[in-house]
């Protein structure tokens, strides 16, 4: 299967607002995190889920039978940590690891001499650059610039010319943050591994992503004719809809829940007055 490339598309002005699902619909809700779900911080272990969002999100696994998973650059184990030990299908690191709704697991394989020398070398790399904080994620090193952003562009060019001597491992941009992680993996394949199996296949994948890493993600939900949500304004972009940011993530997942619980009226409308639509 061939690696899901982020879109070249030319930037589109506006996207709509995402449709509302008729009450019958048989939606899978796939959410990156940071960004989309919850506000970015410059310290990422700092964020915390309050308990409407996290109460909303374990209505919505209810309301779609199980068919419900957070798609993050985070470990799985930083996500049970964050959203209080779930029973949900996570992907994390970018696809690097996986649970299914069954509770199996997969975790991506590197040989640790590998992994140490990658460890060895990203760090050294941050050492040079004030500001940038490191993020540890065992399978991959994150360099993050959100208090230096005026290192990114230098620390861009370092980075790429250090992955030339890494092999095995792959650069993955994202925001104010360049991440080494093992080649091979992304979120759209994970996802579409996830909806190979129940509660997720035979079901309309709606995927909500904010950042260049879920660029993937989209691209493999659209060839399932799927529901591709971008979280703010970035450009150029493979997602057909948008939403503001994640408050408006929030309340959006609010009126899904309803729809889902209770149908759409026929007068309805989502967030900034677009037509609701049932897919």
């Amino acid at each position: 299967m061939s690696t899901p490339r982020p879109s070249t598309a030319s930037p589109r002005p506006a996207l709509p607002a995402p449709p509302l699902p008729a009450a019958d619909a048989r939606w899978a809700l796939l959410f990156d995190v940071d960004g989309t779900l919850l506000d970015f911080a410059d310290d990422p272990r700092s964020v915390q889920v309050s308990s409407a969002l996290l109460a909303l999100l374990h209505e919505l696994h209810a309301a779609t039978d199980g068919a419900l998973a957070l798609v993050s650059g985070r470990e799985l184990d930083d996500l049970d940590r964050l959203f209080e030990h779930p029973r949900w299908a996570a992907i994390g690191l970018h696809g690097l690891e996986l649970r299914q709704a069954s509770g199996s697991f997969r975790r991506l394989s590197v040989p640790q001499a590998s992994q140490d020398r990658m460890h060895r070398e990203a760090r050294a790399l941050a050492a040079r650059f004030d500001g940038v904080q490191v993020e540890d994620k065992q399978l991959a090193i994150a360099l993050h610039c959100r208090r230096a952003p005026e290192q990114l562009a230098r620390l861009h060019g370092a980075a790429a010319e250090l992955i030339a001597r890494l092999p095995g491992y792959e650069l993955q941009p994202g925001h104010q943050v360049l991440e080494f992680k093992p080649a091979g993996m992304d979120k759209g394949r994970a996802v579409l591994e996830l909806l190979q199996r129940a509660p997720f296949a035979g079901r309309t994948p709606v995927y909500l992503g904010d950042d260049l890493t879920d660029e993937h993600a989209f691209d493999a939900v659209n060839r399932r004719h799927g529901i591709s949500i971008r979280i703010g304004e970035r450009d150029p972009s493979a997602a057909h809809f948008t939403l503001p940011g994640p408050a408006a993530t929030e309340a959006w997942l609010t009126r899904v829940l309803h729809a889902l619980t209770h149908g759409v009226p026929t007068h309805a409308r989502v967030p900034h007055g677009g037509p609701a639509r049932q897919p």
